[in-house]
């Protein structure tokens, strides 16, 4: 006897469960699908939200004067204060102001960040993509308010850098190791915030293409950043190096989106500051040892010694085993945990700084292994937290709740899956 069909709801939850599983030739259309719809609304937004002025008139008061023949990076200032950028994003918003009429015509500067957005955005999918997500976690990338507005309402140089860090993903995860780190070092150029994922970034360059080629790379890196400062550095190097790169820059609690629930003391406190330092280095630590050099057979300590003492601390047979297993899924987790834990653990987040969260959280949230309600909940309750203005304690604290969350739940669910080594490989 031949077995009854299930009753057709069963069979049409069968059949969307395997769309959004991507097990259905229909999965591949909801990228695309979702990637027109969000072209569309980055088009309606301009055409229906006003514009909010925040930075874009300080940038380009900024860029005027380094037009004008200015480099002592001391001395350039905009109404809302000093240049405290990489000179990549001197270079770069340069070249806005010169398509934008001197920044006169904001309408065009929205319609170049919509571009921005979309092409951002093909990339993070392609970036999705490779790391085999499924479907189901796609729509989270097109549904952030807060992200929409960071782009094309507010023209912030996070976007460069955003679009650069998931550039550098792309090029990591197809083995162009030399694509890659330029793109992470003009990045790098923009804005320091990702400084975040450096540490990301040396492991993969480290088991990927080997001791020699990845100091190499660290070298092209300090070089790209020494070359796009010249004009400055010739001119006043401190001056440049403070500003472009200063790490003792005071926080305002007054725009803070993370910490408010501490209270304003506790906040400003350079107490406060040493524990966020601390925790960051152990969680770190924490990922180093047990999920991103797992299975190497080296511990971080003889890895440390090893490239102190210049040696690789890999044979060759093990080398080409550890590089081969450089998946692409392992270098989007590595490198967003480590931005998720960096943002976790900074002293103070702006709304601009969204812009690295959006796109990092649901697929460190697919790679814990929660269930996809939860994981649509726990983005939902970011999303509200994110889009409350100004924060409040309790918005503060769902923020910090949900990265907490997101970074403790993937270190729970990469304990098998972040890097595999065939051992066999490793002995022959």
């Amino acid at each position: 006897m031949t077995g009854r069909k299930p009753p057709l709801h069963q069979q049409a939850l069968g059949l969307v469960g395997d769309i959004l599983n991507g097990r259905h030739m229909l999965s591949q259309v909801i990228a695309p699908a979702l990637f027109l719809a969000d072209a569309v609304l980055c088009a309606l937004v301009i055409r229906l939200i006003p514009y909010t002025e925040i930075d874009w008139k300080a940038y380009m008061e900024q860029v005027s004067q380094f037009v004008s023949g200015e480099r002592d990076y001391t001395k350039i200032r905009g109404g809302t204060g000093p240049l405290v950028y990489p000179a990549a994003h001197v270079y770069t918003y340069t070249g806005l102001y010169y398509l934008t009429d001197e920044g006169k015509n904001i309408l065009l500067a929205q319609k170049l960040f919509a571009v921005l957005y979309v092409v951002t955005l093909g990339v993070v999918m392609r970036c999705y993509r490779n790391a085999r997500v499924p479907p189901y976690v796609l729509p989270l990338l097109i549904l952030s308010r807060r992200l929409h507005s960071i782009f094309v309402l507010r023209c912030f140089n996070d976007c460069f850098a955003v679009l650069f860090l998931f550039l550098t993903i792309l090029a990591f995860q197809n083995h162009s190791w030399r694509a890659g780190v330029l793109f992470y070092t003009w990045g790098l150029g923009i804005k320091m915030s990702l400084l975040l994922v450096l540490p990301a970034v040396g492991i993969i360059l480290l088991l990927g293409t080997g001791l020699n080629s990845a100091l190499q790379s660290a070298a092209i890196i300090a070089l790209v950043q020494v070359l796009i400062g010249v004009p400055f550095l010739a001119n006043n190097p401190w001056g440049y190096l403070g500003r472009a790169f200063e790490l003792s820059r005071q926080f305002f609690f007054k725009w803070t989106v993370n910490w408010r629930f501490m209270g304003e003391q506790a906040f400003l406190s350079k107490e406060f500051a040493l524990v966020l330092l601390a925790l960051h280095v152990l969680a770190l630590l924490s990922f180093l040892t047990s999920r991103w050099l797992k299975g190497t057979g080296r511990s971080l300590s003889h890895i440390i010694t090893s490239v102190l003492q210049v040696k690789s601390p890999f044979l060759p047979q093990e080398q080409e085993a550890i590089a081969e297993a450089i998946t692409p899924e392992y270098v989007m987790t590595t490198i967003l945990s480590a931005n998720v834990i960096g943002l976790l653990f900074a002293r103070s987040l702006h709304y601009q700084f969204y812009a690295y969260l959006a796109w990092s959280t649901p697929y460190l949230l697919y790679k814990s292994r929660i269930h996809p309600v939860l994981q649509y909940m726990l983005w939902a309750a970011q999303e509200w937290a994110w889009n409350v203005y100004p924060s409040t304690p309790f918005s503060s604290g769902v923020v910090i709740g949900v990265m907490a969350t997101t970074v403790a739940s993937v270190w729970l669910g990469t304990k098998r899956s972040v890097l595999w080594v065939d051992n066999a490989e490793k002995t022959k």
